[in-house]
């Protein structure tokens, strides 16, 4: 029904309006009698050989929402009913933010991908940790994905991870420290050794300090070099992180079937979907033979099916997540990839 029906209408409106006209109607569906019941029944598959025990965190199953989708932490009750494992919210900045101007979001159905130049709009720390406290359903794993300001300065931007550490860290059950998005100015440039590990021992410093500390991970971009890649298992080895969610988008805009002009009348933007596919794996394998499988990672780029999250696991992936293969493939793809899980896991 979703691609026939679904899908057809939401793919004539702009990307970003039809964002919120999903967010507002699963809202109201699932406020009427029976609705979750009726979500869960046809998206929430269980089976115990599904569930995974990750950076000290038991997943009912190993796939979730990545972060971006549900920024504001405003649909993690109706999320669950869809089936996933976890949802990561964010991105989380200190300070509410409206994000760039739109026209901002973009698809490119040729080649089921999505070009994104949000810039973290988000509701602020304060108000997500609040929303957070409300939600109904507490089985389900919450990550909490944070950044910085756009008006923060660099030589600042410890200073807002921390903030957003401290205000999210007793409603969320892990943290991604997210420095690798193309979308807000310089950002990136926080992924260089030195001021990562700077950054990245301040929030350790405040995570260690509390009675449980919470996992801490780190989201890279797929556009680094295998020297960057090794650099970032030295700082990850060095500041004693959790784990890694590999990868955020790409800059890339290579080999698309959408003509070069189409694209660049897009403007800049991180590319997400089928194109990131094998570079996420490509990135996931890396790091997993390097780490000799050590560190957990959350493998995410270019899932638009079964076969796609399994092969990210056998990559190296201890879990997985989408985003844009859930806008073209619909809510389907949750159970199609769990049941996929199972069946493979009994012929093994």
């Amino acid at each position: 029904m979703y691609k026939s029906l679904v899908k057809p209408a939401l793919f004539n409106l702009d990307a970003e309006r039809a964002h919120h006209l999903v967010f507002d109607n699963l809202r109201r569906a699932a406020r009427l009698p029976g609705a979750k019941a009726l979500l869960r029944g046809l998206y929430d598959y269980q089976h115990p050989n599904l569930a995974r025990e990750v950076f000290g965190l038991k997943f009912p199953n190993p796939v979730g929402m990545a972060a971006g989708f549900d920024k504001n932490a405003v649909l993690t009750d109706e999320m669950a009913t869809l089936g996933f494992g976890f949802v990561e919210i964010g991105t989380v900045t200190p300070r509410p933010q409206p994000g760039n101007p739109p026209p901002r979001l973009f698809r490119l159905p040729q080649d089921e991908a999505l070009v994104n130049r949000m810039g973290f709009n988000n509701d602020g720390a304060a108000v997500v940790a609040a929303r957070l406290a409300r939600r109904q359903n507490r089985q389900l794993i919450i990550g909490g994905n944070i950044g910085k300001n756009k008006d923060t300065p660099n030589e600042e931007a410890a200073a807002d991870y921390v903030a957003c550490f401290e205000a999210l860290a007793d409603v969320v059950d892990y943290f991604v420290v997210n420095v690798s998005s193309p979308n807000t100015p310089n950002l990136r440039q926080l992924q260089e050794k030195k001021p990562l590990i700077d950054l990245l021992q301040q929030v350790q410093a405040c995570n260690q300090r509390r009675p449980k500390p919470r996992p801490l991970l780190l989201k890279i971009a797929p556009d680094l070099t295998d020297s960057q890649l090794d650099d970032i298992l030295e700082i990850a080895e060095e500041t004693q992180l959790s784990g890694l969610v590999a990868t955020n988008t790409t800059i890339s805009r290579d080999n698309l079937q959408t003509s070069p002009a189409q694209v660049a009348a897009l403007g800049a933007g991180g590319l997400s979907g089928r194109p990131l596919r094998a570079r996420a794996t490509e990135v996931i394998r890396y790091l997993h033979q390097r780490s000799h499988g050590t560190l957990p990672i959350i493998g995410s780029g270019g899932i638009h099916s079964a076969a796609d999250a399994l092969e990210k696991l056998a990559a190296g992936a201890s879990l997985v997540q989408l985003y844009t293969g859930f806008v073209y493939e619909g809510p389907a793809l949750v159970s199609q990839i769990n049941k996929a899980l199972v069946t493979a896991s009994r012929q093994s």
